[in-house]
């Protein structure tokens, strides 16, 4: 096994403006700053709901054009907003939603000899850089092979179901990345990423862990296992070419 050591990039925003703004105005916010597509969490309150931004905080969406909008606590989001006031309401900000996307949402699941060949471990092609820890959840981008029929492939982060396996002497939990691709293959890989966040809030991560040892089958590298300190600030970079597309229409499940 390759062990490869990523400190994962800091805050993505260290390394892009935090706002865009199309003109020229330092004083506030106006209704030309925007933010970068940004990671977010959905809240919900009531018949209402709110953004938990790994950056920003949370943020009040002031639009009443999202009544179509069916929230779910805990969906995670990729989300570009316009800024305009500060400690609203209670929350962090108060902002005008302009693009939200839905990502595909899991949760951390127990690996066992009986399940083990519904998860797979085919290979994946992940760039560094593209997956890290954030807002509680560990976020991700691969380009996948897509299938040549309906049947979506399945990606899933698994724990071991002994404990002795999951949290080591040295400190660190240990996890792994899992896809089965089914043998259905088109030949046809999407230009365009997709994208998973998974949510480790049912994890018993011990307070004094240092982190996580991730273990994935790398198209490129084989079988590799990364290093996610939690003493160091992690962030994805969404990419460029992030394609918006509803949850229906993504071939991942």
């Amino acid at each position: 096994m390759k062990k490869i050591h990523w400190l994962l990039l800091s805050l993505c925003m260290a390394l892009m403006p935090i706002l865009q703004s199309c003109d020229d105005d330092d004083e506030g916010y106006s209704v030309g700053d925007f933010t970068p597509p940004l990671w977010a969490t959905v809240r919900t309150t009531g018949n209402a709901f709110y953004l938990d931004c790994d950056v920003w905080g949370t943020l009040w969406p002031v639009n009443v054009d999202l009544g179509w909008y069916e929230a779910v606590d805990g969906q995670r989001v990729i989300t570009v907003f316009n800024p305009l006031s500060d400690e609203y309401a209670g929350y962090d900000h108060a902002v005008k939603i302009l693009s939200m996307t839905e990502v595909l949402t899991k949760s951390v699941e127990v690996l066992t000899p009986e399940n083990e060949e519904e998860f797979g471990n085919d290979p994946l092609l992940i760039y560094k850089g593209d997956i890290g820890v954030s807002g509680g959840y560990l976020n991700l981008f691969f380009y996948q092979i897509l299938p040549k029929d309906d049947t979506k492939h399945r990606i899933s982060l698994v724990r071991p179901q002994d404990d002795a396996e999951y949290y080591d002497e040295e400190g660190y939990i240990h996890l792994q990345l899992r896809y089965n691709d089914y043998d259905n293959l088109s030949g046809y890989r999407n230009p365009y990423p997709s994208i998973v966040s998974f949510s480790l809030q049912s994890l018993d991560i011990p307070s004094e862990a240092k982190g996580m040892k991730l273990t994935l089958n790398s198209e490129v590298n084989g079988e590799v296992e990364l290093t996610c300190d939690f003493s160091t600030p992690q962030a994805v970079t969404v990419p460029d070419n992030f394609e918006q597309k509803s949850l229906e229409e993504v071939q991942l499940r």
